[in-house]
């Protein structure tokens, strides 16, 4: 397979594109009348293509024959219109807020597939999660105790004890080992208010090795827990499931010879995402169930001890399900390459503010094609008056030269770009959620609720 090169000598990383993606792209008003109806950035969202996603990894699971759940991780977008596939495919969601529960209440998510994580929880968030029977994973040991109190008047919690990974121990998430012998200790004292009902943890990192092999250590702590007479029946491996945006082939090269003057003012970096990695999204999951310990898989050892295995995808769920597009105010030549300034700001591309890029290449979508183009070659910057509000210090290559009334389209943006970091900086309206559908044969779209 050939490499993706520019016109113009430079590397260039085109995005993976679904059908549904460029059937919008290239049709000739769609994305235009949008902009027309909105009148300045907006992010468009596909819940059929999250659907697609979550379906795979549910479709794991019974391969395995392993009792599980799949739990959005509903930090990575706060679109409404994910909730409602999670409801119709009996999924769960993962909230860390009581907004982000509520949220999930309204779309239709019951309470009792609705797991609650993160550091510390409100007094407020584990009232409501014990009033509606939600899953909360407890990060320590005063927090064990507060949610038992608050579980004397708001109903017995069931909950599952974060474990603080062995590699990973200045984590300010969850127990280490001593702490976690004590809280499941204190579980069989509190039976009658807390349930227990299993162990989590969360690895930083997309291998699937160190996954498998803790789940499997979590194994041993269920059997110590049941051993005090503990309802113990489930381990959550949370999140961090792989993706792809690029081809393997584009990606080798750019992270094999990239340099800073790629990059508009010689810009470095230390680290970027990975995007390109396999095994991705529900095949990592089979892997992870498949890896094998003193002859038996994973999936094997959970039959045999009668444990669920819960999991917490953000990204991976959201993967090709959405895109952002800016429209184009002005461009101006710079030494050898121009400057795009867009209608927006770079923190809707959030990977800007981690001190990173987002680089799968922008697309432009001109609204007149120049009879002969000749390729642009472009960085991209926002439209306050900060000097580091750029979407794209890459110098990447377009079409032709953005003119005022193009669009430029930033491909797969819905997993933690589009709104993780979003503000109304200058007093810019938060671009608008468009959800597209297909009916009757054509692409319909609405504004999110």
């Amino acid at each position: 397979m050939e490499l993706s090169t520019a016109p113009t000598g430079l590397p260039a990383l085109p995005a993976i594109e679904l059908p549904w993606q460029r059937r919008i792209r290239e049709d000739p008003h769609l994305l235009f009348d949008i902009h027309y109806a909105v009148g300045g950035p907006f992010h468009v969202v596909h819940p059929a293509g999250f659907a697609d996603n979550l379906r795979a990894f549910q479709d794991v699971l019974t391969r395995h024959r392993v009792d599980g759940a799949v739990y959005y991780g509903k930090k990575a977008n706060k679109a409404g219109c994910w909730l409602p596939e999670v409801a119709d495919l009996g999924a769960g969601v993962d909230v860390a807020s009581e907004p982000e529960l509520v949220h999930a209440l309204a779309h239709g998510v019951r309470g009792r597939d609705i797991g609650v994580t993160g550091a510390a929880k409100t007094d407020g968030l584990l009232r409501l999660a014990a009033r509606h029977d939600c899953l909360v994973a407890i990060d320590a040991l005063d927090e064990l105790e507060r949610a038992a109190e608050i579980a004397r008047d708001a109903g017995r919690l069931r909950i599952l004890l974060r474990r603080l990974p062995p590699t990973a121990p200045h984590s300010r998430f969850g127990s280490a080992d001593p702490d976690l012998e004590r809280a499941v200790a204190r579980c069989a004292d509190l039976r009658d208010r807390i349930a227990l009902t299993g162990f989590s943890f969360h690895l930083d990192g997309y291998a699937v090795d160190p996954r498998a092999e803790l789940a499997h250590d979590m194994l041993g702590w269920c059997e110590r827990a049941r051993a005090l007479g503990l309802p113990v029946s489930a381990i959550s491996i949370g999140g961090g499931f792989a993706c792809r945006y690029v081809r393997e082939q584009d990606w080798e090269t750019f992270t094999r010879d990239h340099t800073d003057e790629w990059f508009h003012a010689n810009k470095r970096f230390e680290k970027f995402y990975p995007y390109a990695q396999q095994p991705t999204g529900a095949d990592m999951l089979d892997a992870v169930l498949g890896r094998t310990f003193r002859g038996r898989t994973l999936a094997g050892h959970l039959r045999d001890a009668g444990i669920a295995l819960y999991l917490e995808p953000g990204r991976a769920l959201l993967i090709d399900s959405g895109f952002s597009v800016f429209p184009v105010l002005g461009f101006k030549q710079h030494s050898d390459y121009g400057i795009t300034t867009v209608h927006g700001l770079s923190m809707s591309v959030s990977e800007q503010w981690k001190g990173s890029e987002f680089l799968p290449d922008p697309v432009l979508v001109p609204r007149r094609a120049e009879p002969r183009p000749r390729p642009a070659v472009t960085c991209v910057g926002g439209a306050s008056c900060m000097e580091y509000d750029v979407l794209t210090w890459r110098k990447v290559t377009v079409s032709q030269q953005p003119r005022p009334g193009d669009l430029l389209l930033y491909p797969n943006t819905a997993g933690y770009q589009m709104d993780k970091n979003e503000s109304e900086f200058h007093q810019l309206p938060l671009p608008p959620k468009i959800v597209m559908s297909e009916e009757a044969g054509r692409m319909r779209w609405r504004l999110d609720r």
